[in-house]
């Protein structure tokens, strides 16, 4: 009895061996799918990029970690962008906010710190006006190298195109410098969505939401 028993027990620690290995192949297999569209999701749909200096302060600090909408995503005025053109500032991203589209008339009064688009005076309230020891204030006195046309002047966004500006104005270089000016629609790479780390600065981004 005890020599007939033997082989059935080989039999099931057989099968159980072979269970634990189909298993762990469909663990393996399913780990590698979630991979894949991890990995899509975060190269194509949404992006993570981290933020690197003060220009949008308060809205972002440097070093944010800030989830961007790559697809589907059209820039909208009040929008807060990450945009990389080239030749301008060494080819890198920068983050910043839009403050007109194509077709819009735009007028900085650096006197008064208010920026007027299609004769209405922006709210924005996201603006730091208190004085900051790190990042200084956001009143729009410093003028020196900007771009004269834009100083106390009506222009007109091109189509197409995007005036940006960083929240942090005396301290953000953007459309209103040389370098940069209008920006083509094509080098949005994304819309901020929201900061993802460091967890206290954690939050949605103008009220962001899927389309």
């Amino acid at each position: 009895m005890e020599e007939e028993k033997r082989p059935k027990r080989c039999m099931e620690s057989a099968q159980q061996g072979e269970g634990w290995q189909r298993d762990l192949y469909d663990w393996l297999q399913l780990l590698v799918v979630v991979l894949v569209i991890v990995v899509g999701l975060f190269t194509f749909v949404v992006g993570v990029v981290r933020v690197d200096g003060s220009s949008m302060y308060p809205t972002l600090e440097h070093g944010d970690l800030m989830l961007v909408q790559r697809m589907a995503y059209t820039p909208e005025q009040g929008d807060v962008v990450v945009l990389r053109k080239e030749n301008a500032f060494q080819n890198r991203a920068i983050v910043k906010r839009v403050i007109a589209t194509g077709g819009q008339e735009v007028y900085i009064d650096y006197g008064t710190n208010t920026v007027t688009v299609d004769g209405q005076v922006l709210e924005e309230p996201y603006l730091n006006f208190a004085s900051d020891p790190t990042y200084g204030d956001d009143y729009m006195d410093l003028i020196y190298g900007l771009d004269p046309q834009y100083i106390n002047q009506t222009f007109v966004v091109p189509e197409g195109s995007l005036f940006v500006c960083g929240d942090n104005r005396n301290h953000s270089s953007d459309s209103r410098v040389a370098e940069l000016g209008m920006v083509d629609e094509r080098y949005v790479i994304g819309g901020v969505m929201m900061i993802a780390f460091p967890f206290r600065n954690a939050g949605v981004v103008n009220g962001w939401s899927m389309p």
